[in-house]
């Protein structure tokens, strides 16, 4: 039955009144504090049900005549019967009858005047259930995320509801990262830093045409695939001038380092390889081209020197040749060093780190062709065979071929970043921490979701982005004659 508002607001005041009974006899109960607070927030919940009853119930079936005119210029009649619709917040699920407008019934429906007066959203969920459902479902999986509703609301949305709101509000992701404004001038750094990575997500293997071969699997064949993700970050930071022998110094903790500079509105991003309106889009050109836009947002001008840091991936250094070759390369190496080491030395040996130690010394120095000398010579030294002579041939050419993104001395002097530890920790934080979890298997569309709109939360645009993307759906359903609104930070 469809309440009337009077009805809601009795209906209210008398949960209201209990409210208050309970914390009456709450101290002669003997309850504690925690079971008054759970009993007030639990009657709470009902008591906004009702009010937001109430509020519906004041705008009545939204009828404005026995003929409307539609936001696209279409004159359509009132239809005979009510529409119903389940609007689902996080008080609770409630049913909103309204009149309806169109040709006629059994055809699409053209206006609801209703839907367009409460501002209500496309689907059955409410905008603050998706907010909160979603800040649930980025940080554990979907599972975890409709348990801690159920918890906390008593609302029980279904897992496959929950990914399909994730992909839908992720689709406003882009736009909403094309239209950011940009950071004060006073608020950024002399530098700006461009770093990118790649970290594998594991994916849901196709559906098998027909019953499976092999119940069991192979020697070495593991469970499931991955596909790489790219990520990347940009942030501008200040110059920091430093020697070699203060970087091995940090590298070793022997000291405290002296304070560094802070990255200054870090941005991360993240693609996948999809496929789009029948075209395949490369997740790593999507993300360069994404850097090479974030590049222009924040240097439109090109006044400041730009940084790119990158570890050894041939892929990555292509895409940043066709993107952004007229900026500043520098290569990671540290892990290139070890590999080298390990082919004499013992993992985990002090003699490895000695290795390691001294021979970054001299590439932080710019000694890279005696760097490079030096490791072909211990080779034929120690008569490396094998895997051995072949892994440490890997590492001489490739120091070898790529010297010049290693003028470490210069960088140091200049006082750039030389550590690519920023695009490591957003693989980390973006990709691994939620991707990654125990037993999880993604499609390409709900990985690429989910990473659009962790880089959101992560970046501190979330409150933005919300608002940002209710504008563009309100606008989309009820007002798609007006002129796109500008963008406006939340807070």
């Amino acid at each position: 039955m469809i309440m009337t508002q009077e009805q809601a607001f009795l209906k209210a005041q008398a949960q209201l009144t209990d409210l208050i009974a309970f914390v009456r006899a709450a101290p002669a109960d003997g309850l504690r504090i925690d079971q008054v607070e759970r009993g007030l927030f639990e009657r709470l919940l009902q008591l906004g049900l009702s009010l937001l009853t109430a509020h519906i119930a004041a705008h009545g079936d939204g009828a404005i005549g026995d003929t409307a005119t539609a936001p696209d210029g279409q004159v359509c009649r009132k239809l005979p019967d009510p529409h119903e619709r389940t609007y689902r917040s996080v008080f609770g699920a409630l049913t909103v009858s309204r009149a309806a407008y169109g040709s006629r019934e059994g055809q699409k429906i053209a206006w609801v005047p209703l839907d367009a007066r409460l501002g209500l959203p496309a689907g059955e969920f409410s905008y603050l259930l998706e907010d909160w459902s979603l800040r649930f479902c980025l940080r554990g999986a979907f599972a975890e995320g409709r348990g801690s509703l159920a918890e906390l609301l008593g609302l029980r949305p279904s897992v496959r509801s929950l990914e399909h709101m994730s992909r839908a509000v992720a689709e406003a992701v882009p736009a909403f990262t094309d239209s950011r404004p940009t950071p004060p001038p006073h608020e950024e750094g002399e530098l700006l830093v461009l770093t990118a990575d790649g970290k594998g997500v594991p994916m849901r293997r196709p559906p098998a045409d027909g019953p499976r071969r092999h119940p069991r699997r192979k020697k070495g064949e593991k469970a499931n695939k991955k596909q790489m993700a790219y990520v990347g970050a940009a942030y501008t930071v200040a110059p920091f001038v430093r020697t070699a022998d203060q970087v091995l110094q940090e590298l070793h903790g022997a000291e405290a380092p002296p304070a560094r500079p802070r990255p200054c509105h870090k941005h991360v991003w993240a693609e996948m390889t999809r496929v789009a309106e029948g075209e395949a889009c490369h997740g790593r050109v999507e993300l360069f081209a994404h850097l090479a836009a974030e590049r222009q947002r924040r240097d439109p001008s090109g006044q400041k020197v730009t940084v790119c840091l990158f570890d050894g991936e041939s892929a990555l250094w292509d895409e940043w040749l066709e993107w952004l070759g007229d900026t500043v390369g520098i290569l990671h190496v540290l892990e290139r060093l070890w590999g080298a080491a390990y082919c004499f030395h013992a993992e985990g040996s002090r003699e490895a780190e000695a290795f390691v130690a001294a021979r970054l010394r001299m590439l932080l120095e710019g000694r890279v062709r005696g760097v490079v000398s030096g490791l072909r010579r211990m080779g034929t030294k120690h008569r490396l065979k094998g895997s051995k002579a072949r892994a440490l041939s890997v590492v001489a050419n490739y120091l070898e071929n790529n010297e010049d993104f290693m003028r470490y001395d210069e960088y140091l002097a200049a006082g750039y970043p030389i550590g690519s530890g920023v695009a490591e920790g957003a693989c980390r934080h973006l990709v691994k921490d939620r991707l990654e979890q125990t037993g999880m298997r993604w499609t390409v569309a709900g990985a690429l979701a989910m990473l659009h709109l962790r880089a959101t939360y992560l970046n501190g645009d979330w409150e933005a982005f919300h608002e940002h993307r209710i504008q563009q759906e309100q606008r989309r359903l009820y007002h798609p004659q007006d002129q796109e609104p500008q963008f406006a930070q939340a807070g």
